[in-house]
């Protein structure tokens, strides 16, 4: 178990290298700087600035100072279109991201997953084809095109709920289910193959012949193998509702982190962009070590595995 964590980690450690390598050169490839649109400023003025935040060393010192900062002080660096320590950007924003991600996550757990189990144990018939269909449904429609359609046919007719704001308990409830349609798609789909796989071992069909209630046989010798690819879709899926939530929290007007790398990208905020790019790469690592922890406690063959690369 401990080589497994161990290859994980290792792993998780290469993609943040990656990810920041990746980052830090598209950051510098965009035109102009975070200073071009500032006006009536001296070149004196504006050499002082990039000397301030560091901007004037060369390529190569500036590559290694970041992350040297990251690791040893904690620092993010300072955003230089907000002139705020990254870090407390992120930690402003970053507990209603988290917020909204949970809450989809619940959605789509509670949608998809019973939808892939119904889906699976009336394998072929129209409720079947029903199930899928939805779930097709739920893939190609984009989040851009469901939170309007809520905004217009819901919230403007359902007291309580709100078009656009954040403040209430009830205000997350239109965007965190616009967020998780999508997961809870791709979980039901993932949970009735899971199922189906498992449906057709032969240790199922003693337990049938054996003449156990067919709700037996689901809860207790179906479901936990076949949550499997549900379950290690978990991580990542989470990860991403956090990461990729900048569409609904703006359609929503939700005060979250989404908001600040669009601003990062269009204000050419190097170390914002780095700041985000690192945080939400950091939570895809953990989220996927997790979702493999708990996969290996589910199936035992994911640690052999694991210990034999």
């Amino acid at each position: 178990m401990i080589r497994f964590l161990l290859n994980r980690l290792l792993q998780g450690i290469l993609v943040l290298f990656a990810l920041y390598t990746i980052t830090f050169l598209l950051a510098k490839a965009m035109p102009g700087e975070p200073f071009t649109s500032e006006k009536n400023v001296s070149a004196e003025t504006k050499a002082n600035i990039r000397k301030l935040y560091g901007l004037d060393r060369p390529i190569l010192e500036q590559y290694f100072i970041y992350p040297k900062n990251v690791l040893l002080e904690g620092s993010f660096g300072v955003s230089t279109s907000k002139g705020r320590p990254v870090a407390d950007i992120i930690a402003q924003s970053f507990p209603n991201s988290l917020l909204l991600g949970l809450c989809a996550l619940g959605f789509a757990i509670g949608i998809g997953v019973p939808i892939g189990i119904l889906s699976a144990v009336r394998r072929n018939s129209w409720l079947d084809w029903l199930c899928m269909a939805i779930a097709m449904i739920g893939i190609c429609v984009p989040s851009f095109t469901i939170g309007p359609l809520l905004q217009i046919h819901v919230a403007a007719h359902v007291p309580g709920l709100k078009v656009a704001g954040w403040g209430n308990p009830q205000d997350v409830l239109l965007p965190a289910f616009t967020l998780g349609l999508v997961s809870a798609a791709y979980l039901a789909r993932l949970t009735r193959g899971g199922i189906l796989e498992v449906l057709s071992q032969d240790f199922v069909r003693t337990a049938h012949a054996k003449g156990i209630a067919p709700i037996t046989v689901i809860l207790k010798h179906t479901l936990r193998g076949g949550l499997l690819p549900a379950v290690a879709y978990l991580g990542p899926a989470f990860a991403a509702l956090i990461s990729g939530s900048f569409i609904v929290e703006t359609i929503f007007q939700v005060p979250g982190m989404g908001q600040h790398f669009v601003n990062a990208a269009t204000t050419r905020d190097e170390f914002l962009l780095l700041g985000l790019s690192l945080f939400f790469g950091f939570l895809i690592v953990v989220m996927n070590l997790l979702a493999d922890l708990l996969t290996g406690l589910l199936d035992p063959r994911v640690r052999l595995e694991g210990n034999k690369d």
